[in-house]
């Protein structure tokens, strides 16, 4: 685990940045006290899948009575 202080953060944010591996992290400090993590972003494990259109086809239903009051509801409807 690397440390570094802020104002050198400031001025290598880029070579930090791109010196960063998987798993290793650098501690920005100020005043001795640490105030940030620089951590790599970890990869997306699957690409996202584009939906096919129409694979939802027969799914969704259609009722006629679907607003109807229900009955069991009645007595607070009055």
């Amino acid at each position: 685990m690397a440390t570094v202080t802020l104002r050198e953060a400031q001025a290598t944010l880029s070579d930090l940045i791109h010196r960063l591996t998987p798993g290793e992290e650098v501690v920005i400090t100020e005043n001795d006290q640490p105030v940030a993590r620089l951590v790599p972003a970890a990869p997306s494990a699957l690409p996202r899948r584009v939906p096919r259109l129409g694979t939802l086809r027969g799914t969704v239903l259609s009722m006629e009575r679907f607003d109807d009051p229900i009955d069991d509801f009645k007595e607070y409807m009055e």
